[in-house]
């Protein structure tokens, strides 16, 4: 009889690479069946939403909100302005840059799209427990933070905290140490104002 393969027989289920790859397919999977066919895919869905909260952001501001590399980000925003849902003009700060903004018709999108997204949203935290939700959530915004900072570890809450406590650790070591020199400098003066009164 065969063997049939499972993911754990070749270690995946141990991979974050694959085990994230596997999540993110799932992922699209249920965005595409909330949101329909034909309609604007979650990276120009995440666009929309980037111009939506900065109407006139340029698309360096667009990379760092969405986190799609400039290449790609240039040929989004081309598609969206070939569908007729964002404008670009030049930036009236620097004529170098371009900025973008919603036509009407992009923002009717972004409103029409955002109720299934949530929906798709909704059902993709349903696959846990919900006590592990919020947990889930931070860990993927901590994964974000950290893609944003290349080759640097990711600072989570957790070690900005324990970080916050050794420096105030450090602080009130050095103040109790200035503290002591002041009064072995002050004993200093006391012993030496008794020999002299002798």
């Amino acid at each position: 009889m065969a063997k049939t393969l499972h993911a754990g027989d070749a270690g995946l289920d141990r991979s974050p690479s694959h085990l994230l790859h596997r999540a993110l397919q799932l992922a699209l999977d249920i965005y595409a069946e909330e949101i329909g066919p034909g309609s604007i895919t979650q990276r120009q869905y995440a666009v929309l939403s980037a111009v939506t909260a900065k109407e006139g952001c340029t698309q360096s501001e667009l990379v760092r909100a969405t986190g799609i590399d400039r290449s790609t980000l240039a040929e989004l925003v081309a598609r969206l302005i070939g569908k007729g849902l964002l404008a670009r003009e030049r930036s009236t700060l620097d004529a170098r840059a371009n900025t973008v903004r919603l036509t009407p018709e992009g923002r009717a999108a972004a409103v029409e799209a955002g109720p299934r997204v949530a929906l798709a949203d909704d059902r993709i935290l349903a696959l846990m427990p919900a006590n592990r939700r919020d947990a889930f959530i931070k860990t993927l915004r901590d994964m974000a933070r950290a893609a944003g900072k290349p080759h640097a570890e990711p600072e989570t809450e957790e070690a900005e905290r324990k970080k916050g406590k050794a420096d105030k650790k450090a602080r009130a070591e050095k103040a109790q140490k200035a503290d002591k020199k002041k009064k072995k400098k002050k004993a200093g003066k006391k012993v030496e104002e008794a020999i002299e009164a002798i």
